[in-house]
Parts: structure tokens; sequence; C-alpha cells
């Protein structure tokens, strides 16, 4: 489960106090997850399930486990594992986003799109995968258009950077979409990358999908 810690060590401090009052009232929250200094994701609800005072904090559900367990109750393993999965899924797609799409500068990294309500954020190797890590690195932020065309083979980036379209797509003739969207784009570096260079796309990450690219060429 994730904690969260008190206010301080006083058991008595008001923020302390206010925590149990909506632990024992079931009160639901807004944790807000920090993704940058000063930036934040709110996540919610989430509901405080019980108290670890020796440890000096509180134990946090955000919603997927309740009547599931209790303070001192054993869980199957079947159901703990559940409740981990859909915790860690519950968290990750909305901070994964967030800090993608900050890192990017709200913009697509394939045709540098602004609006972010057209933007997602895109695993390099999806999350389901060992190596698929929720992390930066492991993201693009893409219009929906090009996540669909990355996330079936359609599109392809090499780990220089550089877009590939795949090979049948660029013998064919559609409408402005296919012509400029997508085969415009061939051959083209990203337009749009972070300026940290430490939340650019991992080289290893990007060979590896790569490689699945190229394989359903």
């Amino acid at each position: 489960m994730l904690r969260y810690k008190w206010r301080g060590d006083d058991p008595d401090h008001a923020e302390n106090r206010a925590l149990r009052t909506a632990m024992h009232q079931a009160v639901p929250l807004i944790w807000f997850f920090g993704i940058a200094p000063g930036v934040y994701k709110p996540i919610y609800p989430v509901y405080l399930l019980w108290e670890e005072p020796q440890h000096r904090q509180f134990v946090i559900d955000p919603d997927v486990a309740r009547g599931l367990v209790a303070p001192g109750e054993h869980v199957a393993e079947h159901v703990r594992r559940y409740i981990l999965r859909e915790m860690k899924q519950r968290l990750h797609q909305p901070v994964f986003r967030a800090t993608v799409l900050r890192a990017y500068a709200t913009r697509c990294a394939v045709c540098a799109l602004r609006h972010a309500q057209l933007l997602d954020a895109a695993h390099i190797v999806p999350d389901r995968d060992e190596a698929g890590i929720a992390a930066v690195r492991n993201g693009l932020a893409l219009c929906k258009i090009h996540h669909a065309a990355y996330d079936s083979s359609v599109l392809g980036i090499r780990p220089d950077l550089v877009v590939e379209i795949r090979a049948d797509l660029l013998e064919e003739i559609d409408g402005p979409m296919l012509e400029h969207g997508l085969k415009g784009r061939h051959g083209q570096r990203l337009m749009a990358v972070p300026k940290v260079r430490a939340e650019r796309p991992d080289a290893e990450l990007l060979e590896q999908r790569y490689a699945t690219f190229r394989a359903a060429d």
C-alpha cells in the first residue's frame, strides 16, 4: 500500500488531526502528487484506510481496495496482487501523462501539435513489458493520430529520433492526412523533444521498439 507521512512528529498537529477525522469518516480526499517543482497532478478520490502511528503515517487507498481490506486483515495473495496492480495503474496513468506532456511542452513529438486535449502520453516500450518503465524517458507526447500510428507500427521512431513510415503506406495514395500527416514526416526528425537531456527518449528503449516496427514492415 501507499503511505502518507504525518505533518511533523506531533500526532495532535492540526493537519494530522484533520486527516484522522477524514479517515474515520471515510471522506474522499484529493492527493496532489508532485511531478515537477511547483507542479502537481491531482489524484482523486483517495481515502485513508488506517493509521500507522509507530511510523507516523497513514495508509492510502485510491478507491480500488475499499471493502476488500481492513486493518490487520489477511488478504489472499491474488487479491493483494490485484489491488497493487490496480493501484499502480490508477496512479500511473494520470501522473505519467502529466509528466510527459510537461517535458514535451505540450507538443506532439512528431508534428508539434499544441492542443493538450488532442495529445496522449505514449509509451515507447509498453508498460506491460518488463522494460516498460514508468518514466519520462520511456514516453513520447503524441497526438492521437500519431499515437495510434505508433502503437500499430504504421509509424516508427529510430534511436536517432528520425521518423519512419511503413513502406507499404509510402506507396499508398489517400487523403491529406496520409499524405501530409504521415508520409510527409517520413525521414524527418522529431519536431519536439524535452529540453532536459535526462527526459529525452532513451535510445535503448527506442531501439527495442524500433525493432518491433521493422518486424512489422
